[in-house]
């Protein structure tokens, strides 16, 4: 008996090609309201993070960078120069600046900062071509769903070595930019796969106090912008960068799930679950730092009364906090647990005044000393997905006392309200004198404005 062959081609599962298409055909009309108002807030606080980042000196080496080699005229705002240049450099600059002092966005379940590597090349570019703010928003809300997603199928494994936000990060920014420039579904495609194959981002830099956090943001940006522009002229990258057998799952983690990209697109908003983050730390120390104030509060405790404090924290908060027992400079002090949770205990707040006050401290180095990091299998298994704070405080007279958080300030059920928006954007914008209040005050009028925008115009008053 002859056998015969089935003519129906079997399913190839595309998820890349999935992700293209969901991105390129997106339309502003597809987008809930709630959404489309929740990306306007982080919009602003994207925009006050580049402010206040802007007088460091790792961005101002990139900014002077920029200045050297890009343009100097153009239709793009470097908020760091503040002159306009091509959106290529306006892209890398403001991006360095949006994650310097770690006020910038963070979704839970991908562990990314979306806002650094999404809003500076948009920007940039709609200010360029002439796009209305609708179309920022879009292409903003695209970026966002593509990255999150390429975050979380990246898995736990790959955040262990790669800073995601340099990594996933890299293609976030060619799909908004390639939303911008209208490319077909096949161009973002090609878009991508360029842009994945230049990801990169190591926490190696973590031991060193190294700059190199500001240049994985400013390279993410400027990357995915150009990886866009490229397949806008027919430029083809790799059709599977995210799961192909040489992509960046199979170089990039171990635990990459596929599904994962192209999770509910279109139902699932995942821009939405979106945190902000109120204290001006790593992400990883603020659910701690939230239950220290807890206890603190609970008990009516000082620092002086606190013997010890044990965080019982997920692994990736090791990973990443584990290595800087001594910061040796005030970034690298925003990633040390002890340092956090002795701003806490001392000022009950971490803001960007007290981490620039305590790097030599002698009362904060003493309290940084009294803080040890447990991992803690709850918490542990609830990460990533949820970023629960639990401490252990033991006090000079002996008591034990426990604090738990299982939603930290800034997370979407204990999210920032509008006004809280402004008031945070007015002390960063304000920091150190990078903007005047009439200029912070001007930068809050047209983001709340941005959708009614026929083209998007400066939006910090250069007065």
């Amino acid at each position: 008996m002859t056998a015969v062959r089935s003519t129906i081609a079997p399913t190839v599962l595309h998820p890349s090609a999935d992700l293209a298409k969901f991105a390129s055909e997106l339309k502003y009309s597809d987008i809930p309201e709630s959404v489309l108002s929740r990306c306007e807030d982080l919009l602003l606080d994207t925009m006050a993070s580049i402010l206040a980042g802007s007088t460091a000196r790792a961005v101002k080496s990139v900014a002077k960078y920029a200045e050297l080699m890009g343009p100097a005229t153009g239709s793009s705002e470097d908020y760091v120069n503040r002159r306009l240049t091509s959106p290529l450099f306006a892209a890398m600059v403001n991006a360095a600046s949006a994650h310097v002092v770690e006020q910038d966005d963070v979704h839970n379940g991908s562990v990314f900062h979306p806002a650094a590597v999404i809003f500076p090349p948009a920007i940039a570019v709609a200010q360029a071509i002439g796009a209305s703010g609708e179309e920022l928003i879009t292409a903003s809300v695209a970026g966002y769903e593509a990255g999150i997603r390429i975050g979380e199928f990246l898995g736990r494994s790959h955040y262990k070595i790669f800073h995601t936000t340099g990594t996933a990060g890299t293609v976030a920014a060619a799909v908004a930019v390639g939303r911008l420039l209208k490319l077909n579904p096949e161009q973002m495609l090609n878009a991508i796969g360029s842009g994945g194959t230049q990801a990169a981002g190591l926490w190696e830099f973590l031991r060193d106090a190294a700059d190199s956090k500001q240049l994985h943001t400013a390279h993410a940006a400027a990357s995915g912008l150009t990886a866009a522009y490229l397949a806008q002229d027919g430029f083809t990258g790799a059709r599977r960068i995210l799961e192909g057998l040489q992509g960046m799952a199979a170089g990039m983690s171990t635990d990459a799930d596929p599904a994962k990209l192209v999770d509910r697109l279109g139902s699932r908003w995942a821009l939405a679950e979106t945190s902000f983050k109120y204290h001006a730390s790593c992400r990883h120390t603020h659910p701690a730092a939230d239950a220290l104030q807890y206890v603190m509060r609970e008990h009516g405790l000082k620092a002086s009364d606190i013997a010890s404090v044990v965080t019982h924290v997920h692994q990736g908060a090791i990973d990443v906090l584990g290595p800087v027992v001594d910061p040796q400079t005030v970034h690298q002090s925003k990633f040390s647990m002890g340092t956090v949770l002795a701003l806490i205990a001392l000022r009950n707040s971490a803001d960007l005044a007290g981490f620039d006050a305590a790097l030599n401290n002698a009362e904060v180095a003493i309290f940084r000393d009294r803080v040890t990091m447990a991992l803690d299998e709850e918490v542990d298994t609830a990460y990533p997905q949820r970023w629960i704070g639990k401490v252990t405080v033991t006090t000079n007279d002996g008591r034990v006392l426990s604090g738990r958080v299982d939603e930290p300030k800034g997370d979407p059920g204990n999210t920032l309200s509008r006004a809280e928006i402004e008031e945070k954007s007015l002390r960063l914008g304000t920091y150190l004198g990078a903007a005047t209040p009439a200029q912070v005050q001007t930068l809050i009028k047209n983001i709340w404005n941005i959708r009614k925008q026929a083209k998007v115009g400066q939006l910090l008053d250069a007065a």
